[in-house]
């Protein structure tokens, strides 16, 4: 590998691998690479390790829940006191430490309209040390993070990685909810947590773990992400986006949107910003640049404020370090 804070190409090609499918094995993804399987290993577990990537299994969180997106503005000197309370809320996703005319910017996830009611209303309105707070109810997720791709491997490398498995012929098409269960809590720290060692770890057959995966995969019940740190990834500048659109161009939002490469979430939201996204760029510089190609695409949407992110706190249930490293600590999100 390059210098230790670095990743070099062989690293970023096999992290595309891993965005297309997180539990390929080393063997298949070898001659795609360049790399022998033994080698392959070995770098991911230095960039796991290290928490300079990280895979996560998730529960499909549009299939039921409600998503929203909080603004939070902090009383002086209370944005850590505030962060530090809602990083262990399961129910919080992703935490911001952002500037501009928020302090914190957060995505909440409830299994559905009730919990997310009873969670503002009864815990997140009642944080110490917030002075305000503006929340956005997304009304549809037209992109996010899932199809972010690195663009290290060629089109013709990245057709080569082997997709998900369908599940066995005999594989039994009910998933328990005991094996459900362990399932999603192992694969929300490890998401190529082998199904031996999760069956080992709750008393099943590992059979019984892997046509579960399987299973729950096929029905997109469960997806599984690869995710990097911004900082060690080519796009390290984060910024959050808040678009007035007309809602005649909400329709060719939802095409043109999904083709820009920088995009990591767009959501159509019932607010006074009905569109918010979030892209990583290259440059500081490329924010503005960034509008400048919106407005071609959508001549009409009027970006009214935008924000850049200084930290990551936490990242789908991942904490992070000051150096956006994933750290051991785990949320895991609600399960509906």
């Amino acid at each position: 590998m390059a210098h230790d804070d670095e990743l070099d190409e062989v690293d970023l090609r096999l992290l595309h691998a891993l965005q297309i499918e997180p539990r390929a094995s080393w063997s298949d993804l070898a001659p795609i690479i360049g790399a022998d399987a033994s080698a392959l290993s070995r770098r991911w577990a230095v960039m796991r390790d290290s928490g300079k990537a990280w895979i996560t299994g998730l529960p499909d969180l549009g299939r039921h829940g409600r998503l929203a997106l909080i603004e939070v503005s902090c009383v002086g000197g209370m944005q850590d006191r505030v962060a530090t309370r809602l990083e262990h809320d399961p129910e919080v996703l992703i935490l911001d430490y952002t500037v501009g005319a928020r302090d914190l910017f957060v995505t909440v996830y409830c299994d559905s309209m009730e919990e997310l009611n009873e969670y503002l209303l009864a815990r997140f309105n009642r944080l110490p040390g917030v002075r305000s707070s503006r929340t956005h109810l997304v009304t549809e997720l037209i992109g996010d993070a899932r199809t972010w791709r690195l663009r290290s491997l060629s089109p013709a490398e990245a057709a080569r990685v082997p997709r998900p498995r369908p599940p066995r012929p005999r594989a039994a098409s009910h998933v328990p909810e005991e094996v459900r269960a362990a399932v999603l809590g192992e694969l929300a720290i490890d998401g190529r947590a082998p199904a031996a060692m999760i069956a080992a770890r709750h008393g099943l057959a590992a059979q019984r773990v892997a046509d579960a995966i399987s299973t729950m995969r096929a029905r997109g019940e469960m997806y599984l992400r690869t995710d990097i740190s911004r900082e060690h990834s080519p796009w390290p500048v984060y910024t959050w986006y808040f678009i007035q659109l007309p809602a005649v161009q909400i329709d060719a939002a939802r095409t043109v949107l999904r083709k820009l490469p920088e995009l990591r979430l767009a959501a159509l939201c019932s607010s006074r910003f009905n569109l918010i996204l979030a892209v990583w760029l290259p440059r500081l510089e490329d924010v503005h640049g960034f509008e400048a190609r919106l407005a071609g695409i959508l001549p009409q949407a009027v970006v009214a404020d935008r924000s850049a992110v200084l930290r990551i706190r936490k990242h789908v249930g991942h904490l992070l370090d000051e150096r956006g490293r994933a750290t051991r600590t785990v949320v895991p999100v609600p399960r509906s």
